[in-house]
C-alpha cells in the first residue's frame, strides 16, 4: 500500500511560463519605446535649430551623434545585462533613465528661461535678440539628450533577448515560434515608428515641444508598468559573468600557450563533461576553425601545472569557452558585411525626402508632407511581415524542414540582393525625375515637377522588403548562434551595424563628392548627379554581397552538446516536488 502526494513540480510550473503570452508584453513595450525614440530622431533637428539656436549643420550633426550613440551604447547595456542584471531588470533600469531624459527636456522646453531667446520666426528687425545657449542651458540639453540615448541603448540590448528567452530554441516547435517572434517584434516596432513620425511629430509641431517631451516621458513610464505587469509570465536568464571577460581570458591563455603543441587526441583538451556540468553551464562541441585558439584549452603537464596560475582562468579555459570566442570571431565578418546596406538605407532616408520635395505629392486636394514619405515603406512592412510569417515560412518549411523556413544566413543574403536592386531602381527613378525636369524646362524651378511622388514607392517597397529580411534575419541569427551567456551582447552587435551605417553615410557622401568633383555639391537636385551616386552605391553593394557570400560560406554554425539552462527564472517557482511513498 502506498501513499502518494501529487504536487506540482517545478518543471510543470516553469512550462507555464514564457511563450507568446509573455512575448506580447515585449511587443507592446518595443512599440512604445520606438514610438518615443524615433519621433525625436526625425524631429529634434527642428528643436535644436528653432529653439536652441543651433546652426543647421550643428543641428544635423547633433541628431546624428545622438542616434549613433544610442546604438553604440547598446554594447554597454548588453554588458550589464549579461554580467550583472537579468534582461528584465536591465529593461526596467534603462527605461527609467529614458523617462528622466525626456522629463528633463520637457522641463527645459516648458520654461523659457532654460532656453535662449528663440530665433524661430523672429523678424529681421529683432535679430539682435537672438542669442546662443549658455553653458547651463547646454548642460540641461545634452544631459537630457544623452540620458535618452543611454536609456534607449539598454532597452535595445536587453528587450529583444527578453522576448526571445520566452521560447525554447532547442525544441523544434519553440524554434519555429522563435523565428516568428522576431518577425512580429519588427511588426510592432514598425507600428511604433509610424506613430512616432506622425502623431508625436504632430504634437511637437502643433502643441509644443514641452507636450512632445512630456508625453514621451509618460509613454515610456507606461511601458515600464506594462513590462512589470508581465513579470509573472516571464522566463528569466541568470547572468553568468561578462562574456567580454571570458573572451579576453581565451585570447590571453591562447597567447601564453602559443608554444605548446596541440594534442593529437582532441579529447585531451580541457572540457567540462556533460555529467560534470553545474549551474546550467552550456557545453559546446569543438570546431576545426581557428585552431590557434584551442591552445587556451591545453592543460600543462609539466612542473608548471602544479602552480595555481597554470590552472587559472587566464591560463586554462574550457573548449566551450574557446568556442564561444570563436563564435564572436565568426560573427564579426557577417555583421561587417551588412554595414554598407545600412549606409544605403541612410542615403535613401535623406535624399528621398529631398527628391519628394521636388515632385507632385498631392492625392486629390491633400498634399502629403515631405517628412511623412517614410510612412510609405512602413505601411508596406506592416503588410509584408504577416505575409512572410504566415504564408512564406510555412510553405518553405515543408520543403526545407527548417523551422524558420530558410536559414537565417540565406535570409540575410536575399535581403542584401534586394538592397542592390533597390539602389538600381533608385538610380532609374532619379534619371526619370531629372529627364522630366529637363523636358518641362524646370531644371532651375522651385515648382513641383509633373511627376508623382509615388514613383519613389518602387525603391521604398523593395528596400522595405530587404530590411524585413536582413534586420530580422540578423537578430534571429545572432540570438540563435550566441551562447546563453551572451544573448544581449549579440543583440547589441546587430544594432552596431545600424550605428556604423549611419556614421559612414555622411563620410560616403563627403568622399564621393570630393572624388567625383561634386556629384552632390549643388543645392539643386536637378543639376546634381544623384542618379550616378545611386548607381555607385549599387555597384559597391554588389562587391559587398560578394564579400558576404565568402563570409557566410565560411561560417560554421555552433554545435551545442548540452544546454542545461535555457531561459530560467531567477526567482524560483513556488512549487513542491511530486513525491510518492510506496
Amino acid at each position: 500500500m502506498g501513499i502518494c502526494r501529487n504536487v506540482k513540480t517545478e518543471e510543470n510550473q516553469l512550462q507555464k511560463k514564457g511563450g507568446t503570452r509573455a512575448a506580447l508584453f515585449v511587443y507592446v513595450v518595443a512599440g512604445i519605446d520606438t514610438m518615443a525614440f524615433i519621433s525625436k530622431g526625425v524631429s529634434l533637428v527642428t528643436y535644436f535649430s528653432g529653439y536652441m539656436n543651433f546652426s543647421l549643420t550643428k543641428s544635423a550633426n547633433t541628431v546624428t551623434n545622438f542616434m549613433g550613440t544610442a546604438f553604440l551604447l547598446s554594447l554597454f547595456g548588453a554588458f550589464l545585462s549579461d554580467t550583472y542584471f537579468s534582461r528584465f531588470k536591465t529593461c526596467v533600469l534603462f527605461s527609467i533613465i529614458q523617462v528622466l531624459g525626456y522629463a528633463l527636456l520637457g522641463v527645459q522646453a516648458h520654461f523659457s528661461q532654460l532656453r535662449p531667446f528663440p530665433c524661430k520666426d523672429v523678424p529681421l528687425s529683432q535679430n539682435d535678440r537672438c542669442e546662443s545657449a549658455d553653458a547651463g542651458q547646454l548642460a540641461i540639453l545634452y544631459g537630457g539628450v544623452y540620458l535618452i540615448a543611454l536609456g534607449n541603448s539598454g532597452v535595445k540590448a536587453a528587450l529583444p533577448s527578453l522576448g526571445a528567452d520566452q521560447f525554447d530554441e532547442k525544441d523544434p516547435k519553440g524554434a519555429a515560434k522563435l523565428s516568428s517572434y522576431f518577425n512580429w517584434l519588427l511588426f510592432f516596432i514598425t507600428i511604433g515608428a509610424m506613430l512616432g513620425v506622425t502623431l508625436f511629430v504632430w504634437i511637437g509641431d502643433n502643441q509644443g515641444w514641452d507636450w512632445s517631451f512630456g508625453i514621451s516621458s509618460v509613454a515610456v513610464g507606461v511601458s515600464i508598468l506594462l513590462l512589470t505587469m508581465g513579470k509573472q509570465f516571464y522566463r528569466y536568464n541568470v547572468p553568468k559573468g561578462s562574456p567580454l571577460m571570458r573572451i579576453s581570458q581565451v585570447l590571453v591563455a591562447a597567447f601564453r600557450n602559443r608554444n605548446l603543441p596541440l594534442p593529437q587526441n582532441k579529447e585531451d583538451l580541457h572540457q567540462i563533461r556533460s555529467g560534470e556540468a553545474k549551474n546550467g553551464i552550456e557545453i559546446i562541441q569543438r570546431t576545426d576553425q581557428f585552431k590557434c585558439l584551442d591552445r587556451a584549452a591545453i592543460p600543462r603537464n609539466n612542473h608548471e601545472a602544479s602552480t595555481s596560475s597554470a590552472h587559472g582562468p587566464w591560463s586554462l579555459c574550457t573548449i566551450s569557452q574557446v568556442e564561444e570566442t570563436k563564435i564572436v570571431v565568426r560573427m564579426l565578418p557577417i555583421i561587417l558585411s551588412t554595414v554598407f546596406m545600412n549606409t544605403c538605407m541612410a542615403q535613401l532616408q535623406t535624399f528621398t525626402i529631398q527628391q519628394s520635395m521636388t515632385m507632385n505629392r498631392k492625392i486629390g486636394n491633400f498634399e502629403i508632407p515631405a517628412a511623412s514619405i517614410p510612412v510609405i515603406p512602413q505601411i508596406f512592412q506592416l503588410i509584408m511581415i504577416p505575409v512572410y510569417d504566415r504564408i512564406f515560412v510555412p510553405i518553405a518549411r515543408k520543403f526545407t524542414g527548417i523551422p524558420s523556413g530558410i536559414r537565417q544566413l540565406q535570409r540575410i543574403g536575399v535581403g542584401l540582393i534586394l538592397s542592390i536592386v533597390s539602389m538600381a531602381v533608385s538610380a532609374v527613378v532619379e534619371s526619370r525625375r531629372k529627364s522630366v525636369a529637363i523636358e518641362h524646362n524646370m531644371v532651375d524651378s522651385a515648382s513641383q515637377l509633373p511627376m508623382s511622388v509615388f514613383w519613389l514607392g518602387f525603391q521604398f517597397v523593395i528596400f522595405a522588403t530587404a530590411e524585413i529580411l536582413t534586420l530580422v534575419g540578423l537578430l534571429n541569427f545572432f540570438y540563435a548562434e550566441s551562447t546563453s551567456g551572451m544573448k544581449s551582447l549579440s543583440m547589441a552587435i546587430t544594432w552596431c551595424s545600424l550605428a556604423f551605417g549611419y556614421f559612414t553615410s555622411s563620410v560616403a557622401v563627403s568622399v564621393i563628392n570630393k572624388v567625383s568633383g561634386g556629384w552632390l555639391a549643388n543645392n539643386n537636385l536637378n543639376r546634381d548627379k544623384l542618379d550616378y551616386f545611386y548607381w555607385l552605391l549599387a555597384a559597391v553593394s554588389v562587391l559587398n554581397f560578394g564579400f558576404y557570400l565568402l563570409c557566410s560560406s565560411w561560417y560554421k554554425y555552433k554545435k551545442p552538446e548540452l544546454n542545461q539552462e535555457g531561459p530560467i527564472s531567477d526567482e524560483k517557482p513556488k512549487g513542491k516536488t511530486e513525491m510518492c511513498v510506496v
